[in-house]
């Protein structure tokens, strides 16, 4: 062999190999970078000790277990439902537990904030139909759910199974949920199929009474979130890019979805990314903040200026009235073009007000691929309509004469505050007529990037092991070519 084929094939095995290492880390990495000292995760109903459920998490079953607090008084069964509708998850959602009674579940917990997820499939239990329950949930003096029908709100999302998600503080090192019926009848019952509790970082969302978040409309003045604020997720948006399944998330275990059915019009703008970019966490947006596919997906307006300038880039958010809401955006600069400030610089408008005027994300992180975030908080009088649109709209800022008239955004989460007396429970939504979609279809296109994860990365290993194969080979051929020379 000729020394500088010899070295080309060493060259190009090299890069090979950087480049498998490459796809194995775009592709099969965890994306976990905050571990939660509390992960509770409670398959209701059900009589497992560990079981591997769709989030890659082992879920345990509540019958028996130390999180049932036992009171004489409480009356409660176990059933299993009737039938699952196919591609389901059968945990938490095959077992439910039924309550006829107050029944409270206590969590040993250390103090600070925490993730409380409730899941639901209302189907028929032990020969009750999950359209007559109406479940009330409640901590401490916080009511998180009242008169709550899940069969009224999965069939206004169109959705089989659900959940609701609350965050909330934990003053000790005990957290009960009292669950019950929300009346006194001797019919009522309500049901929950899964119950997780999950802590997060201090000062994810509630940054305490020293950060002053800007309020936009009404009321005029700063708001701060503390230790006694309570939310309820809304909604959690990735912006331009896939669904985010909970094991994708940052070892939170948070759901975000696609931006598609949220965008208002045919201006859907254009898909932002960049997976190559080199990209940064910083001490303010530390890794646990987002998932990075959020920060290196996005949408922004377009090339085209004069199209730009006339429209808005604008979603729209059904949310409930007479509640405040914490709206938080997410920016990262993934155009290789912008690099300095007023290079691109936009307006973004909640509710047709103005919540910031001059955006440049540059300025904002100060740099390219560094991630911010910018919260807002936005009010929704009580209305006799029950169900606004909440408006997020961005537009080129002329005033500034930046260099691009376009406008980014990479991701959107908006939640629902307490009002005075800590109650976070809203009305049942209104019924819809019409058949439910495949609740599936949410989690299907975060099952299929799992499948492909997977394909890719078995296949990036065969290809590897072969290339080792073939160089080894080659070698070994050389040298028996030049033995039968001699």
């Amino acid at each position: 062999m000729k020394p500088c084929s010899k070295f080309l094939r060493i060259i190009i095995f090299l890069h090979l190999c950087f480049s498998f290492f490459h796809l194995k880390d775009s592709l099969c990495a965890d994306n976990f970078s905050y571990v939660p000292i509390q992960n509770t995760a409670l398959d209701c109903g059900s009589y497992g000790l560990q079981t591997l459920s769709f989030d890659g998490r082992n879920w345990t079953g509540d019958v028996g277990s130390e999180f049932v607090a036992f009171s004489r008084h409480a009356n409660s069964t176990v059933s299993t439902a009737s039938s699952m509708d196919p591609g389901i998850p059968e945990v938490p959602y095959k077992t439910a537990r039924l309550f006829y009674s107050e029944f409270t579940y206590i969590f040993n917990v250390t103090p600070g904030p925490k993730f409380v997820r409730l899941h639901f499939y209302p189907y028929s239990y032990s020969g009750l139909d999950a359209s007559k329950a109406f479940l009330s949930v409640t901590y401490g003096h916080y009511t998180l759910l009242n008169n709550f029908s899940a069969s009224l709100a999965a069939n206004y999302d169109n959705a089989h199974t659900f959940f609701k998600e609350f965050i909330i503080h934990v003053q000790n090192h005990s957290l009960h949920l009292t669950f019950s019926p929300s009346s006194n009848a001797s019919d009522a019952f309500a049901f929950v199929n899964g119950i997780e509790v999950v802590s997060m970082p201090l000062h994810l969302y509630v940054q305490g009474e020293n950060v002053h978040l800007p309020s936009v409309g009404y009321p005029a003045t700063p708001i701060t979130l503390d230790n006694t604020s309570a939310l309820e997720t809304v909604y959690r948006i990735n912006v331009g890019g896939d669904d985010v399944s909970p094991e994708a998330d940052t070892g939170m275990f948070r759901t975000w979805t696609r931006d598609d059915q949220f965008i208002f019009g045919a201006a859907f703008g254009q898909l932002a990314y960049d997976f190559d970019l080199n990209f940064r966490y910083t001490a303010a947006v530390p890794a646990y903040t987002a998932p990075a596919v959020v920060y290196r997906t996005g949408r922004s307006m377009g090339a085209n200026a004069a199209i730009n300038l006339n429209y808005n880039l604008s979603w729209f958010f059904p949310v409930e009235t007479g509640f405040l809401y914490l709206v938080r955006l997410h920016f990262c600069e993934l155009d290789r073009n912008i690099t300095k400030i007023n290079q691109r610089v936009f307006s973004i408008y909640i509710n047709n007000q103005t919540a910031y005027g001059g955006a440049d994300v540059i300025a904002w992180s100060g740099g390219q691929g560094v991630p911010v975030y910018k919260d807002f908080i936005t009010m929704f009088p009580q209305e006799r309509e029950r169900i606004q649109d909440l408006w997020l709209e961005l537009h080129p800022n002329t005033r500034s004469q930046s260099e691009y008239y376009d406008a980014i955004l990479n991701g959107v989460e908006i939640f629902k505050l307490n009002n005075h007396d800590g109650d976070l429970a809203g009305l049942n939504p209104p019924q819809k007529q019409g058949p439910l979609v495949n609740s599936t279809s949410r989690s299907s296109g975060s099952s299929k990037k799992r499948l492909l994860t997977v394909v890719g990365c078995s296949v990036s290993g065969v290809v590897l092991a072969f290339l080792i194969l073939f160089v080894l080979r080659s070698g070994s051929e050389q040298q028996g070519y030049k033995k039968n020379l001699r």
